[in-house]
């Protein structure tokens, strides 16, 4: 008996007070949502988009530092010394016969110094 009793007054309490309603809802419920879907994209910016910003620096910095001499490889696997500098095209020979390839400075993938002894 004693538990009918609380059943129907938690139902009792239950229809007379429906609970807070969307107007009522303050503090951790209305930015939780958005936290929701901010937290995953900053995520993925710090993941993703940081370390490849920083690779591109320095890659970057890698063919700005490129003197004559240096050996290159471009992004379409062509390998070479540079011979000629100019403000956004570099010159290279390429093998035995001495053949020069201009390219522009964003088609090259690596800068690989010579070794000093």
């Amino acid at each position: 008996m004693n538990f009918w009793f609380l059943v129907s007054s938690a139902a009792q309490a239950a229809a007379e007070d429906p609970g807070p309603t969307g107007a009522e809802l303050t503090g951790a419920a209305s930015w939780l949502p958005m936290l929701i879907m901010i937290l995953p994209i900053a995520l993925m910016y710090v993941l993703m988009v940081v370390p490849q910003r920083r690779k591109e620096k320095k890659l970057k910095q890698t063919i700005d530092s490129a003197i004559v001499g240096d050996q290159i490889v471009t992004i379409g696997g062509l390998v070479g010394k540079i011979v000629n500098i100019k403000d956004d095209e570099i010159t290279f020979e390429s093998s035995v016969e001495r053949s020069k390839i201009t390219v522009k400075k964003w088609a090259i993938k690596d800068v690989i110094k010579p070794i000093q002894s």
